[in-house]
């Protein structure tokens, strides 16, 4: 099973680097450069960063940009993630939901588009066992929970738990930059529970596993985060030429290796108001 994000934790940000209504203008010096945010994730950097080469022409081809308009740049690590907002002043972004909202407020960041993954643009994240061995979250207290989620414990506190439970202080955290191993680990006894993001829930079946797994605990439904945007730089027409080119990315020849590669099947515009129970969510849990 391939690790992917809960887009997570998908695949960049797009930095306007403070220019003015248009993302580059034709002969600018400097190219807009592109962060990958990718928290929690085992993406190889080489694949990242050749995938975001290829979707880069293709964004600049279907948004009708010059070419290398945008350059890349990759990380899997959150706090890097963050420097690089505050470094760069991004214009667009593209960043997992927990990351959106923690610094939504501070970067002025609004929605733009939306993946769907598994014919959905919402996912379900859940904590799994073996079976039998416990019923509830409440029977884990104390115990030991691993994971590619746990990248982003406030996000697993407020939003997947909803405030009800702190990871914390109740599990004995174990993050993982695997699922698959950290299956294998609950499969062999060495972890109790394993929190699971819906694509890696839903490539469980493609595991042979020695002991059968069940779920106790199912979240409610998330919103998957895709791209978002600084509303304070450039233009409502910057953003809607964006959204464009990205509803464009997965139907292209070249801009579908880039979907493939993170399960994404296609990119919708959004409207905002989407994540507004998430938004009370996490503002409700601090």
């Amino acid at each position: 099973m391939m690790d992917r994000a809960f887009f997570l934790s998908l695949v960049g940000i797009f930095l306007a680097a403070r220019l003015p209504a248009v993302l580059l203008p034709v002969g600018a010096a400097e190219p807009t450069p592109i962060v990958v945010c990718y928290p929690g994730g085992v993406v190889n950097e080489n694949d990242a960063r050749g995938a975001m080469d290829a979707m880069l022409r293709v964004v600049e081809r279907l948004g009708r940009w010059p070419e290398k308009s945008f350059t890349s740049f990759f990380t899997a690590e959150g706090d890097e993630c963050k420097r690089l907002i505050s470094e760069k002043q991004p214009g667009f972004a593209i960043i997992s939901l927990g990351l959106y909202l923690e610094l939504r407020a501070e970067h002025h960041l609004i929605p733009l588009a939306q993946p769907r993954i598994n014919g959905s643009n919402t996912e379900r994240i859940r904590v799994v066992v073996q079976q039998g061995r416990y019923k509830s979250l409440e029977d884990l207290k104390g115990k030991s929970l691993g994971g590619t989620v746990l990248a982003e414990p406030e996000f697993v506190a407020r939003i997947v738990f909803a405030g009800k439970y702190d990871p914390a202080s109740f599990f004995v955290l174990k993050p993982s930059k695997h699922a698959i191993r950290a299956l294998r680990a609950l499969d062999k006894g060495e972890l109790d529970a394993v929190i699971l993001n819906g694509q890696q829930f839903a490539a469980l079946g493609s595991l042979n596993l020695s002991h059968p797994i069940e779920t106790i605990f199912t979240s409610e439904e998330i919103p998957l985060m895709g791209v978002v945007a600084n509303d304070r730089t450039g233009s409502a027409a910057d953003r809607a030429r964006f959204a464009r080119a990205l509803e464009g990315l997965c139907a292209d020849g070249e801009g579908k290796k880039l979907c493939q590669l993170f399960g994404v099947e296609s990119f919708a515009t959004v409207d905002p108001v989407v994540f507004e129970p998430m938004v009370e969510l996490w503002e409700g849990g601090k």
